[in-house]
């Protein structure tokens, strides 16, 4: 009997109070923040590729306005890289590629901004987990968001390397342009290059 009490001690009675406490954080918080890294993994490249493409051309962007003046175009003002073939310029694009649509930079805009949500709902019906998917959809994304964010800022597009074959003159483009060209080809190719599945499977 003398040793009876000790049964009942405070470390005794708090012990599965304290483990039940303990169980139900333990159970589920990590589930939710694996789940979140794990879907942060699963498209790791896509966003490895945008966050390229996007930094990328901002910075260039950045350094030619802090260079050249708005509207620097030709002698003497360009920068000559290579003399009769690839300049530095500093022009603003208010339309698309090769000036398409000029004057409807906000009605562009929102059309990017369409592209992109779409693309996040679709992402599953596009395979966005399939690396070659990733690596163009990533292209694209990064491109259609750092000329979304000239629009928006700016008004109008940076376009910056000018490039000359002969008499004739390439349009003048960006990073971001390049980003959506390549992103396109690479995803046109992925297509291609996979046989359709048949019908009924």
């Amino acid at each position: 009997m003398e040793n009876s009490p000790s049964r009942f001690s405070p470390r005794t009675l708090l012990r599965p109070m304290i483990s039940d406490s303990l169980a139900p954080m333990s159970n589920s918080a990590p589930p939710t923040l694996l789940g979140r890294r794990q879907r942060l993994h699963a498209y790791r490249w896509f966003f490895a590729f945008a966050g390229t493409v996007l930094g990328l051309d901002q910075l260039t962007k950045l350094l030619i306005i802090w260079t050249l003046p708005l509207n620097t175009y030709g002698p003497p003002g360009h920068i000559a890289i290579v003399p009769g073939f690839f300049n530095l310029v500093h022009v603003g694009n208010t339309g698309a590629a090769w000036s398409l649509f000029s004057g409807r930079s906000t009605l562009l805009a929102l059309l990017a901004v369409t592209t992109l949500v779409a693309i996040f709902f679709w992402r599953r019906s596009l395979g966005l987990r399939l690396l070659p998917v990733q690596i163009s959809f990533g292209l694209l994304c990064g491109g259609i968001l750092g000329n979304l964010i000239d629009r928006v800022v700016h008004h109008h597009v940076v376009d910056f390397l000018d490039f000359h074959f002969g008499s004739y003159v390439y349009p003048t483009f960006n990073i971001a342009d390049s980003g959506i060209f390549v992103g396109v080809l690479v995803y046109l190719w992925y297509s291609f290059r996979t046989p359709e599945e048949p019908k009924g499977q």
